[in-house]
C-alpha cells in the first residue's frame, strides 16, 4: 500500500536533482511512464536508452536554454524502476530553474490525443520521492534507500564506505539469512499445529531448541554490528565537565586541533556549551564543552547561573561524560568538595557513561600524585591518543571498518525486539509442556520484526517519516 504522505505515484514527478547553489553540472530528473512525448518537446529527438546525447534543452519557442546531455533510461532498469529522463546542464541556478519550467510546460502542452494523458499531471517531486519509488517497485529494500540518504549525509570516510556496503545489499543479506531461519523453522512449528497428533515430540524431532538457539546466536552477531553501523552513522556525544579553570576548553581545542574556545586562567570564561565534530577512527564524535560546575556552591552571576543549568541539560543527554579534573589543585579542600559534590549529582544520573580524566598532567611529576582515571595534558596532548580509545570504548566500537554496515537506531530497535521475541521461543520450547500455538506466535512476530528493517512489513507512517527526511531530487 502507498504511504498516505506521498501523491499517487501513478503521476511523473519532476525536479532538480543536485544540491541548491552554483556548480558545474546540474541535473534535473523526471520520472514517469512514456516520457517520449516530453524528450521530444525538449530535445526535438528520440534518444537511444542509456546513452549520453549532446544536445540543445529548447525553450517553448525552440530557442536553445542550454547546451548539455540528455539521457533517456527505460523502465525498468533505471533508478527508479519507471522511464527517466536525466537533463545535465551548466549548474547555474536559473537555468536549472528555466528547465524546471520548461519539463512541467511541455507536459502541459502535450495533448491527450498524443497518447500521453499522463504527462499533463507532471508535478514537482515531493522530498525522497524518486527513492521511495525505487523501493515500491521493488529496486531497492527499505534498509538500501535508508543508505542512499546515509551516503549522501556521511560525515566520515568510514561512514561513506559502510553507507555503499548497506546501499549494495550487505545489511539486507544479513537480515535476509536470519528471516529465511526463523521462516523455516515457522513452518515447521505451524505444519505441526495442523497434526496435533505429532506435537508431543515435535521439539525433539525437528530439534526446535538447537534451531532457535542457533538463530539466536547469528541474531546477537548481527545486532552487534548494527549498533556499530548505527554508532557509525549517529555518532556519540561527549560532554566535558568539571569545576571553572580545570581545562574543560583546553581540552575541546586539542581534540579538535583548533582553537575553538576561549582560553584564560579567569574561572568561569566559558559561559555557554561549545560544540565540535571530530572523528576518532572514522566514527563521529560531537564534543560539548560546558560551563564550569561548582558543585554545591550556587553561583552570583546570573548569566553563569544559567550557563550551569545548561550543562547539566547537556550531561543528561550525552553518551559519555568527560568528568575533567585539575591535578594541580589536589589536596585543595574547597576544590575537592566542589569535586565530590558534581560526583555524587553525576553518580545519581547514570555513573557508567562517567569517564574521569586529570588534566594537567604536564604541571605534576610522575607519580606524585595518585588517581584512579586517565591522566592527560591537554596542552602538551599527552594523554590524548588513550583518551580517544577511551572514549570509543565507553561507546562500543570494536567492530573492524572493513566489515561495518551503516545502520540506524531503528534498526537496533527492530533486532533488539526481534531477540525478545526469540528468547520467549526458546523459554517456550526449555519446558516439557510447551504450548505450539504461542511458540508459532512469538516465532511470527520475531519475523515481523525484522521484515520492518527491510520493508517486509512497515506502516505507512514509518516509510512517510524515512523517505521525508531526503533532499528534493533523491
Amino acid at each position: 500500500m502507498v504511504p498516505s504522505f506521498f501523491p499517487l505515484p501513478q503521476d511523473p514527478i519532476v525536479a532538480i536533482a543536485t544540491a541548491p547553489g552554483r556548480g558545474a553540472v546540474g541535473i534535473v530528473r523526471v520520472s514517469g511512464r512514456g516520457l517520449e512525448g516530453l524528450t521530444a518537446a525538449l530535445v526535438g529527438r528520440p534518444l537511444t536508452p542509456r546513452v549520453a546525447h549532446y544536445v540543445a534543452l529548447r525553450d517553448a519557442l525552440g530557442e536553445a536554454i542550454d547546451h548539455g546531455l540528455a539521457i533517456h533510461f527505460p523502465a525498468p532498469q533505471s533508478y527508479t524502476g519507471e522511464d527517466v529522463l536525466e537533463l545535465q546542464a551548466h549548474g547555474g541556478p536559473v537555468v536549472l530553474q528555466l528547465l524546471l519550467a520548461r519539463c512541467l510546460e511541455a507536459a502541459a502542452e502535450i495533448a491527450p490525443a498524443s497518447q500521453r494523458p499522463r504527462l499533463t499531471h507532471l508535478r514537482l517531486a515531493q522530498p525522497g520521492e524518486f527513492t521511495q519509488r525505487a523501493f515500491l517497485n521493488g529496486k531497492l529494500d527499505l534498509a538500501q534507500a535508508e543508505a542512499v540518504a546515509d551516503l549522501i549525509d556521511a560525515s566520515t570516510e568510514v561512514a561513506a564506505r559502510s553507507a555503499t556496503r548497506s546501499l549494495g545489499g550487505m545489511f539486507s543479506r544479513e537480515i535476509d539469512a536470519l528471516s529465511a531461519q526463523v521462516v523455516e523453522l515457522r513452518m515447521l512449528v505451524e505444519a505441526t499445529l495442523d497434526f496435533p497428533e505429532e506435537e508431543i515430540d515435535f521439539l525433539e524431532r525437528a530439534d526446535a531448541r538447537g534451531r532457535l538457539a542457533a538463530i539466536a546466536a547469528a541474531l546477537a552477531a548481527v545486532l552487534d554490528r548494527t549498533r556499530q553501523g548505527a554508532l557509525l552513522r549517529e555518532g556519540m556525544t561527549v560532554v566535558l565537565a568539571g569545576q571553572p579553570n580545570v581545562g574543560k576548553s583546553s581540552l575541546l581545542n586539542a581534540l579538535a586541533g583548533a582553537e575553538l574556545a576561549i582560553v584564560t586562567p579567569i574561572p568561569g570564561t566559558t559561559r555557554d556549551k561549545i560544540g565540535q565534530t571530530i572523528q576518532i577512527a572514522g566514527v563521529p564524535v560531537h564534543v560539548v564543552d560546558t560551563a564550569g560546575l561548582r558543585g554545591e556552591a550556587e553561583p552570583k552571576d546570573e548569566v553563569e547561573r544559567i550557563g550551569i543549568a545548561r550543562s547539566w541539560a547537556e550531561i543528561e543527554q550525552a553518551d559519555a561524560v568527560v568528568f575533567l579534573h585539575d591535578l594541580t589543585r589536589t589536596g585543595e579542600s574547597a576544590y575537592e568538595a566542589g569535586d565530590a559534590a558534581i560526583a555524587a549529582r553525576l553518580q545519581l544520573s547514570d555513573s557508567s557513561r562517567v569517564l574521569h580524566v586529570f588534566n594537567k598532567s604536564d604541571a605534576v611529576p610522575s607519580g606524585m600524585v595518585e588517581t584512579d582515571g586517565l591522566r592527560i595534558s591537554a596542552r602538551t596532548g599527552d594523554g590524548l591518543p588513550e583518551l580517544r580509545h577511551a572514549l570509543l570504548e565507553r561507546a562500543g566500537w570494536h567492530a573492524c571498518p572493513e566489515g561495518v554496515f551503516i545502520a540506524r537506531t531503528r534498526h537496533v530497535q527492530a533486532l533488539r525486539l526481534t531477540a525478545e521475541h526469540l528468547a520467549q521461543a526458546q523459554a517456550l520450547a526449555a519446558r516439557a509442556d510447551a504450548a505450539l500455538d504461542v511458540l508459532a506466535e512469538e516465532l511470527r512476530l520475531a519475523h515481523r520484526s525484522l521484515g520492518e528493517i527491510t520493508g517486509a512489513f512497515s506502516a505507512d507512517d514509518l516509510l512517510a517519516e524515512i523517505f521525508g527526511r531526503f533532499c528534493i531530487g533523491k
